[in-house]
């Protein structure tokens, strides 16, 4: 049952900070390591144009390194780096969901477990509480639930309803013991969610995470998804992203008007060591006054880029070349975790 105390914000809502986990050697990003270090600071620089920013990073030789190429001293927002260790880097699913209770800012650190035991996360999993021990998050109260939910399996619009897909969040590797019913009235309770809106078709080739929806389809308004279509009939992606589409055109909102679609340009195919890679521009981050967007240096980037300069005509659209991430099958908003700004 909805929580009326409870409240999910969207990711547009204003932010205090956004979360990076920095690779390090000791992570599958070691053959590529020095390239996708210039992505993080890149990325970090434009968080820190914008709000604060908070580090974690395992790699206690390079502390100082990011501490002077991200030197804020002249800047208007804040930088914390924290030595703590990590199996790998994406934040978006091993980072806090915050909720605001009676309208106070709570952290919920659910369990990650590497989106359902795929490789090791028991670092991965203690980062929340590692961070909130180290003062990373003085003016959040923080509960521990013991439950697996990923922040990249779940779109809030802001106004009660949540999106997600069922391949993802029904997956007997996460939860076994609970039934849909049970699962959605647990998320129900612990976000305020009042409906859930079921993804049951779309995938990426290349995906690790079982169709998590933040590679698929974005609230960019309480009103408004985009969602990432396939115009070629010959690519695997077809049938599957066409099923989706036809679905959220069945959506309704809660005034009973269907939901304004936009449609996202498909990547074209993009193979690393034979493999296809699951390239998508649905992973965006929206941070304070922008819209930071994956590209990957292909012909579909401009249009993807149009088309969310429309989904956010008030926010800047900022392109970063994530290549270098989706050789690791994650992109741009799997790395990072915004956490939204309390009344304080």
């Amino acid at each position: 049952m909805n929580n009326p105390n409870t409240f999910l914000p969207a990711e547009w809502a204003h932010q205090h900070a956004v979360l990076l986990t920095w690779p390090h050697k000791n992570t599958d990003w070691a053959p590529i390591l020095a390239e996708v270090d210039q992505l993080y600071l890149q990325l970090a620089k434009e968080i820190l144009k914008r709000e604060n920013l908070i580090i974690s990073c395992a790699d206690e030789n390079k502390l100082e390194h990011i501490k002077s190429e991200l030197d804020t001293s002249n800047g208007q927002y804040k930088l914390s780096v924290y030595h703590i260790a990590s199996d790998d880097t994406w934040a978006r699913d091993h980072g806090p969901i915050t909720v605001f209770k009676d309208n106070k800012p709570v952290l919920l650190d659910f369990n990650f477990n590497a989106w359902g035991d795929k490789f090791q996360s028991d670092q991965d999993n203690l980062i929340n509480i590692r961070l909130q021990q180290s003062g990373a998050f003085p003016h959040y109260l923080f509960e521990k639930i013991d439950l697996v939910l990923e922040g990249g399996s779940i779109e809030s619009n802001g106004e009660g309803v949540m999106l997600t897909t069922s391949e993802c969040l029904l997956s007997p590797t996460r939860n076994p013991s609970y039934s849909k019913q049970t699962l959605e009235q647990t998320l129900q309770s612990l976000l305020g969610i009042k409906e859930i809106l079921w993804l049951d078709h779309g995938f990426l080739a290349g995906d690790d995470t079982d169709s998590h929806i933040d590679t698929l389809a974005r609230f960019c308004a309480a009103d408004l998804i985009c969602y990432v279509k396939c115009e070629d009939p010959n690519d695997p992606h077809f049938e599957a992203l066409n099923k989706m589409e036809a679905q959220l055109q069945s959506f309704r909102q809660p005034n009973g008007e269907p939901y304004r679609l936009k449609a996202l340009p498909m990547a074209e195919e993009l193979v690393d060591d034979g493999e296809r890679l699951p390239a998508t521009y649905a992973n965006f981050l929206i941070v304070n006054g922008a819209v930071l967007v994956p590209v990957y240096g292909v012909e579909q980037d401009q249009p993807a880029l149009t088309a969310l300069q429309e989904c956010f005509p008030e926010r800047e659209i900022v392109p970063i070349n994530c290549y270098p991430l989706i050789k690791q099958h994650g992109s741009l908003h799997c790395i990072t975790m915004q956490i939204p700004a309390g009344d304080y």
